[in-house]
């Protein structure tokens, strides 16, 4: 499992792959590569899923520099790439400060 901060580094310098399902979520929710690479500096950890179905990820935060906040989960792989499993604009109705379920 890589280190927050290696993956923060791998996304800053967009050493990071999609899903065929995250492909599909980033162009229906207009998320870019490049607000990726923005949020990459400052994500956290907020949630970690040990026994995923496909292998172990975890749920990043992370916010662009226009201060959209981004949740990415991620698999946890031993090194870059990055393996976005999907990605999305949190609901606040859901989420308190985009890091905690309500």
């Amino acid at each position: 499992m890589q280190s927050l901060e290696a993956i923060r580094a791998a996304l800053v310098a967009g050493l990071f792959d999609f899903t065929e399902h995250a492909v599909e979520r980033a162009v229906e929710r207009n998320i870019s590569a490049t607000e990726i690479q923005e949020a990459g500096p400052r994500v956290i950890t907020i949630e970690e899923y040990p026994d995923d179905k496909y292998g172990p990820s975890r749920l990043l935060l992370g916010f662009t520099t226009v201060g959209r906040a981004l949740h990415l989960q991620v698999a946890d792989s031993p090194s870059p790439p990055v393996r976005i499993i999907t990605l999305y604009e949190p609901d606040p109705g859901e989420w308190v400060d985009y890091e905690r379920r309500k």
